[in-house]
């Protein structure tokens, strides 16, 4: 299986840096795993509505121009689909069987995801109705996935 993460920004955090490259040797086992950072935009502290949507386009527009046209796309959203751990194994699972095995996954900056990357997904996935930086969602959906393949193979790190 190949996985793309494409994310807004870069990580700062050394703790945060540690941390995916722990993921990524671990998922070396189980997957081709490429992080695709773009450039993320600062907004203004008071922006404008407008000012947001066209801060969130101009890294969607990035965005699409990373995802490979064979990829099963999996946006991060706050409005998404909830799946508990087992559920996003299977799913990843029933990705793999059916001839899916090239995943994107798509993590957007501070403001979201604009909505021409969201209507290019074809999971739109919530961790939870609260807010997390980018940084530190990156680093869960790395276990996140990690976690599923350990729940696929039969091992013990589920619980």
């Amino acid at each position: 299986m190949k996985i793309d993460i494409i994310t807004v920004g870069k990580l700062k955090e050394k703790y945060f840096v540690e941390a995916v490259k722990e993921y990524q040797k671990r998922l070396s086992a189980f997957c081709k795993l490429n992080i695709i950072e773009v450039p993320d935009k600062a907004a203004p502290q008071q922006s404008s509505q407008k000012e947001q949507e066209e801060i969130k386009n101009n890294e969607g527009e990035k965005i699409l121009t990373k995802i490979n046209p064979q990829s099963y796309v999996i946006a991060l959203e706050i409005k998404g689909e909830m799946l508990s751990s087992e559920k996003l194994a299977k799913k990843l699972d029933q990705l793999a069987v059916t001839g899916s095995s090239y995943i994107t996954f798509i993590i957007g900056g501070s403001l979201g995801l604009s909505q021409q990357v969201l209507k290019k997904a074809q999971l739109k996935l919530s961790f939870s109705p609260m807010t997390f930086p980018h940084q530190l969602m990156r680093v869960i959906l790395l276990e996140q996935v990690y976690r599923a393949f350990k729940i696929n193979k039969g091992e013990p790190y589920h619980k």
